[in-house]
């Protein structure tokens, strides 16, 4: 039972840094801010708009990005903490190990591999969407057989649907470009990552500029049909409105359903051990690119709803389409090039965080180091785990629908921001002499604050995606005491003391 919350000591972690078997230190803070503003901005813009202000709140999705942003505030200044203080890959998993234990730590480290994966599933499936509507522009459509998932969730009817087709095609192909970059090297990734973010950022930029003339006001009324409401408690709304399905619907259902789009400044910390100098840049690139991107997202669904009315913004496409709707088809070529080149850029660093996730469990013999952490001699990146990577996010891409792999990766990254928020309550009080280079305001106030708003972000989204949760748990729980648990490099550590 000891060896279940046997806590990593900080000596330990930092003793990994000078090992012969870590990264390349070569990211610098305006790298490490590219490589946030990359995983952020992108399919949460440029799809998950659309349904979050169709389906969930109206135009006061806008509000819903505030929410969901100030939230993420919180979660980032915790973030950044740690980052500073063990500057070694891992990210939260790390952080849950050397403050609550090993048990915790597998249990985060498992949620991780929801969060990165299955995020970078999702996004590959809205690359695929606006690929197509590229291809469309110029008369291309690719046979229906291979443009979709198998089936998709009807929201009317309540169950699911046949959709005709076979599988993703699109996505499986971008899913296996970028691992062939991502096994390439960490410096050429961040050189496509940051050529990708230029060509985003200007499309986002002309998507508020241009836009802001074919906004009509009215489009804004009534600004919050559905209510500023959508809490719910495992299924059961207790404020606000429902859908003829049960689930919660209002401005606070809109936040947790486009919370997706903020996930990616916490990948920035899973790069510490290829950061220059990570304690201060590190904290630079998680709260910049946040905090951009929050500004942006703001002025882009306000542009969107006040453009398209809410209940008729297209699902797949939403942005793009707002352009073709008022009379401007070119703007579509335009949008969706950018879209294509700003949510490849998300696929990128989603896909680049998860093998270094899975790297530092390996590290600690809770998976099977020789697979897990193999360090390709020449280009210095985890290989191995970047191309099971992706074929895992190939094969969900290509098999499921875009609602259920965006919510089920929003009630993973909402537990990841609630522990990491917890962890630092907790190393401030057993370990308040550490060095901190960077320190979280206002302790306890603004930990408190980032797990009570994702806690109830939580809540806010369906009950179906609690039980896929508690589901990947168990899966997570059967491998840590099946293997984990006998192969821990801490357990056989502390044994081997005791002997």
């Amino acid at each position: 039972m000891n060896n279940l919350f046997a806590k990593k000591p900080l000596a330990m972690l930092l003793a990994e840094m000078k090992g012969e078997n870590r990264l390349r230190r070569v990211l610098g803070p305006v790298t490490l801010s590219s490589l946030g503003v990359g995983a952020i901005i992108g399919t949460g813009i440029f799809v998950l708009t659309g349904i979050g202000a169709h389906d969930k709140a109206g135009p006061a999705l806008i509000l819903s990005f505030v929410v969901s942003g100030v939230a993420c505030i919180f979660a980032a200044l915790c973030y950044a903490e740690f980052a500073s203080m063990v500057p070694v890959a891992g990210s939260a998993y790390t952080y849950a190990y050397a403050t609550m234990g090993e048990l915790f730590a597998w249990i985060i480290g498992w949620d991780l591999i929801l969060e990165y994966a299955v995020a970078s599933a999702t996004v590959a499936h809205g690359w695929s969407h606006y690929f197509q509507d590229f291809l469309s522009i110029f008369g291309i459509h690719l046979p229906k057989a291979f443009t979709i998932a198998p089936f998709d969730y009807d929201t009317a009817m309540g169950h699911f649907v046949a959709t005709g087709a076979m599988f993703d095609l699109p996505a499986i192909v971008i899913t296996i470009i970028v691992t062939a970059i991502l096994v390439k090297g960490i410096r050429e990734s961040a050189r496509f990552n940051a050529t990708m973010v230029g060509i985003k950022l200007v499309i986002v930029l002309f998507v508020i500029v241009v836009g802001a003339f074919y906004v009509d006001p009215k489009n804004w009324q009534p600004f919050a049909p559905f209510g500023y409401g959508g809490l719910s408690f495992f299924g059961h709304t207790v404020f606000g409105q429902t859908d003829v399905d049960g689930t919660a619907l209002g401005m606070l259902a809109g936040a947790a359903t486009i919370f997706f789009a903020y996930i990616g400044f916490d990948s920035v910390s899973t790069h510490a051990e290829e950061a220059k100098n990570p304690q201060r840049d590190v904290p630079i690139g998680i709260m910049s690119s946040l905090i951009i991107c929050t500004v942006l997202y703001i002025a882009v669904s306000a542009i969107l709803t006040g453009m398209v009315p809410y209940d008729k913004i297209d699902l797949n496409a939403p942005v793009s389409n707002a352009f073709a709707v008022v009379g401007l088809p070119w703007a579509q070529f335009l949008i969706s090039l950018g879209a294509i080149a700003g949510i490849t850029s998300v696929l990128l660093v989603m896909m680049l965080s998860q093998p270094r996730v899975l790297l530092a469990i390996a590290r600690d013999g809770l998976i099977p180091e020789s697979f897990f952490g193999a360090i390709h001699d020449k280009f210095r990146t985890p290989w191995k785990s970047t191309i099971l990577t992706g074929v895992f996010v190939a094969i969900m891409a290509a098999l499921l629908p875009l609602r259920i792999l965006a919510e089920l990766v929003n009630i993973g990254t909402l537990l990841a921001f609630v522990i990491v928020c917890g962890a630092v309550l907790i190393m401030r009080y057993t370990n308040p002499q550490a060095e901190r280079p960077f320190r979280v305001p206002l302790v306890p106030l603004v930990p408190i604050l980032g797990i009570l708003t994702c806690i109830m972000l939580m809540f806010s989204l369906p009950v179906e995606n609690w039980w896929r949760l508690f589901i990947w748990l168990a899966i997570g729980f059967l491998i840590y005491f099946g293997y984990g648990r006998r192969h821990s490099v801490l357990a056989k550590l502390r044994q081997a003391e005791q002997k």
